[in-house]
């Protein structure tokens, strides 16, 4: 009899087992069509931003709730100085041409500093900026490097480089370097003197902790150090990719 018993709970079991299976298998039916449909939204609107302007990002919308407006204004990069752009390459990115989206060798080189320094390209900068959030986290890292390449597939270097300059932070409520220009210089982008132009990569990526007018003795030898760098990458051809 007792026998009887045990084999009539190990059956019990065994239907219950099957109830929850159905159960189990709409789940996981759902979260892979909600993955699936995340990963289209992601590559669709990584594909609309290679034609169309970002229309503000979330680190804009904070600014401007936290302060009640900023200063922005979107310009091509055709009417961006060229040094603008080189000064920008060589203090962020230095490789910006050479590499598709990661810098093996600068994040080799991070790590060996116990990751003292950042190792960011501007495509991975332009990610975090246009389709995540700041801050510091596995699950924004992590998406970070999952978005990267793509954007490397669907945006020319140009593209790229001109999305940067545009929604880049450039001071306390200033986004981009037209705006960053007329602030701090009263002149536009395309009329950025070198110097102008490298002081306000210096101050890149803590422009509210660093002044462009009042630049403090770091910022100045950061700027001269950005125009050798921005002669340099233009001399060895790694500014060929977004320059014609």
């Amino acid at each position: 009899m007792a026998k009887t018993a045990v084999r009539k709970k190990s059956g019990k079991k065994k239907k219950a087992s099957k109830a929850k299976s159905p159960i189990m298998q709409r789940l996981r039916r759902w979260i892979s069509r909600a993955l699936l449909a995340a990963i289209v939204f992601v590559v669709a609107l990584v594909a609309l931003y290679s034609v169309v302007n970002p229309p503000v990002t979330h680190t804009i919308w904070s600014e401007w709730r936290r302060l009640g407006k900023v200063e922005r204004d979107w310009v091509p990069i055709e009417e961006i100085s060229p040094i603008m752009a080189r000064s920008v390459v060589a203090a962020e990115d230095a490789n910006f041409c050479q590499h598709w989206g990661f810098d093996v060798e600068a994040i080799r080189d991070a790590l060996e500093d116990g990751g003292s320094r950042g190792a960011s390209t501007i495509t991975q900068q332009v990610v975090k900026n246009v389709f995540l959030w700041q801050g510091r986290s596995w699950v924004r890292k992590a998406l970070e490097t999952s978005i990267t390449p793509v954007v490397e597939i669907f945006w020319s270097k140009q593209r790229i480089l001109e999305v940067y300059l545009n929604v880049a932070e450039t001071g306390q409520g200033v986004f981009g370097v037209e705006a960053a220009a007329q602030t701090n210089f009263n002149v536009s982008a395309a009329r950025l003197s070198p110097v102008q132009a490298a002081r306000i990569a210096a101050i890149l990526p803590s422009p509210r902790n660093r002044s462009i007018t009042d630049p403090s003795v770091w910022t100045r030898r950061r700027a001269a150090s950005i125009l050798d760098g921005a002669a340099t990458i233009r001399a060895d051809g790694r500014a060929d990719c977004f320059e014609d």
